[in-house]
């Protein structure tokens, strides 16, 4: 099993800037994904940014060019860096791993979720 903490949403003024964090533990595998998602209310949970344990990474096209996703150094955590920040971003963020593998504990994990408002 793998659990996951979050934390640093808030409410933020539209333009301001917001960093979540994500910690990780449990039976974490080398060959991994952590990123983050979001759901606003009425709307389905989408893909926000994610990296590989590998180091790459994808962003949704909304929001390119204003946030950055980046792991510590242990690998067991994952940061979402929100600059220029816009009333449609409001939504609970939530945090993710895939484990990739065939072994028990494969699979997606989700964290609690944190509350991002932007205020217009």
């Amino acid at each position: 099993q793998v659990q996951l903490v979050e934390s640093g949403g808030g409410l933020v003024q539209a333009g301001g800037s917001l960093r979540l964090s994500c910690a990780a533990s449990g039976d974490i595998f080398s060959i991994n994904a952590m990123g983050w998602y979001r759901q606003a209310p009425g709307k389905e949970r989408e893909l926000v940014a994610r990296m590989s344990s590998g180091g790459s990474t994808n962003y949704a096209d909304s929001v390119k060019g204003r946030f950055t996703i980046s792991r510590g150094d242990a690998k067991n955590t994952v940061y979402l860096q929100m600059n220029s920040l816009k009333s449609e971003d409001t939504a609970v963020y939530y945090c993710n791993l895939k484990n990739y593998g065939l072994k028990i504990n494969a699979g997606d994990y989700w964290g609690q979720g944190t509350q991002v408002t932007v205020s217009s």
